[in-house]
């Protein structure tokens, strides 16, 4: 039977949870993933986790920080004057903003604390520091 190599376009079911066991993502219930292995597109990881693999087989991968969105970066945490929001806009803590960067690429910020004058955002991604560990199963191999 064949097994997963990198270059292979392959079908993946899975659930990914936190290391105290919080589901983040799953595609249960749904269309599975697919994907070109060692193409980039997915976190390392998950992409060397399925090599190796064949269909029918399922896997647990425990894939640590570095090899997922990285360590928390203390300098994607900043404080932004209120003047800089939409009018309209009442910030509160948890709240998730768009924010356009120069080069006109879009990055999701969560806000982490209101002030009278400002707002402190986090652009750090919502899994970054976090060890994940998916559940793999293969669906097809091409």
């Amino acid at each position: 039977m064949a097994k997963v190599e990198k270059g292979n376009t392959v079908k993946v079911h899975y659930t990914g949870k936190l290391s105290d066991g919080t589901v983040f993502d799953s595609s249960d219930g749904g269309q599975p993933l697919e994907f070109k292995v060692g193409d980039g597109n997915l976190i390392p990881g998950f992409e060397n986790g399925v090599v190796g693999m064949e269909v029918d087989d399922i896997k647990t991968v425990v894939i640590p920080s570095n090899e997922a969105y990285g360590e928390a970066r203390e300098d994607l945490i900043m404080e932004v004057p209120k003047d800089n929001l939409p009018a309209e806009l009442a910030p509160e803590v948890g709240m998730e903003l768009v924010s356009k960067q120069p080069d006109g690429q879009e990055v999701i910020v969560k806000i982490v604390e209101v002030k009278d004058n400002s707002i402190k955002i986090d652009a750090n991604h919502q899994l970054a520091g976090k060890d994940l560990t998916f559940e793999i199963r293969v669906v097809e191999i091409a």
